[in-house]
């Protein structure tokens, strides 16, 4: 089995252990990333391809006869041409539930970091303002307790399903669930505006579908409360970033943590990089990257190849 990994860099190189996966794909070919028009000649040849980020397209698979198996370390599956891989009988295998706890850590941490104003009162504390104060402390800067207030989840997997976990067990909050967007309502469950209307803090867990993409529009913003706080470590582009900016600004809701961006790396900036936003935390989509993680992503990957080589369906997509 002839084997390439595209783009090896985006789950790092810091020390960690690529023994089982070497086991699942003997001479395995690590690159850190490759290019567009590196791909075809890259996947040449190579009955197992695994990657990341890099795009798959009709083109790409087709054109490379020898291609059985696409192996990503990943859940989302938007980079692959699903269709052609079938129509070609190339199997593709994702993996899941594999970053949970570094997500969760991630959304608990921006979270606080939002609602006690760390950045506002650790600036604060060193700029001269604390000196001058004729108090004791520093308390202008409004700042809520969670117990009791109302977490929206929008998209019940198992990442939005352990952050709720962890917010109700820490934090004391109540949880509601949106319906599956562009779905059939389900019992327990409420329409998303609804959630937003009620929510104090919304945390996007979806993946990116016709039904998802832009869904956090200006619209949907102007339902939230002016307090509320948005958190997405999804994908990109269930936010217009636009028109979260522009929330921000005018003060129509209270803060975002931003993990992902519809475009990554962000070469042509974003609206979100303004300097004048508010109470807004934009982070560099590692969220999912905590060293545990991505150790356990390869071991995930590895386990799949191994279990295609057997002829199960572990992690399979199409």
């Amino acid at each position: 089995m002839t084997a390439v990994f595209l783009d090896f860099a985006t789950v790092g190189r810091d020390g960690l252990d690529v023994s089982a996966l070497r086991a699942a794909a003997p001479g395995l070919e690590l690159h850190d990333d490759t290019a567009p028009d590196e791909v075809a000649a890259r996947i040449a040849g190579r009955e197992i391809v695994l990657l990341n980020k890099v795009r798959m397209t009709r083109e790409l698979i087709e054109g490379a006869p020898a291609l059985r198996l696409i192996g990503l370390t990943a859940t989302g599956t938007n980079n692959i041409d699903l269709e052609a891989a079938r129509g070609r009988g190339v199997a593709v295998r994702n993996i899941r539930d594999y970053c949970t706890p570094s997500v969760v850590q991630h959304v608990l941490g921006v979270l606080l970091y939002l609602t006690h104003r760390l950045p506002q009162y650790a600036r604060e504390a060193v700029d001269g303002t604390w000196a001058k104060s004729a108090t004791f402390g520093l308390t202008h800067h409004p700042i809520r307790e969670l117990r009791g207030r109302v977490l929206g989840i929008v998209g019940w997997g198992a990442l939005g399903s352990a952050v709720a976990r962890a917010c109700e067990s820490a934090l004391g909050m109540q949880v509601i669930v949106a319906d599956r967007p562009g779905g059939a309502p389900q019992p327990g469950r409420v329409p998303l505006e609804e959630l937003l209307a009620r929510a104090d803090v919304v945390s996007l867990h979806c993946p990116l579908t016709p039904h998802t993409a832009g869904m956090i529009d200006a619209r949907r913003l102007a339902l939230m409360k002016p307090d509320a706080v948005l958190i997405n470590t999804a994908r990109g582009a269930l936010v217009d970033p636009t028109a979260l900016a522009a929330a921000l600004r005018a003060g129509r809701l209270g803060g975002a943590a931003i993990d992902v961006l519809p475009q990554e790396p962000p070469v042509d900036g974003s609206p979100l990089f303004a300097p004048d936003l508010p109470n807004l935390i934009v982070t560099p989509h590692m969220a999912w990257a905590a060293r545990e993680s991505r150790q356990r992503c390869l071991d995930e990957l590895a386990a799949n190849v191994v279990d295609w080589r057997a002829g199960g369906d572990r992690g399979r997509v199409a």
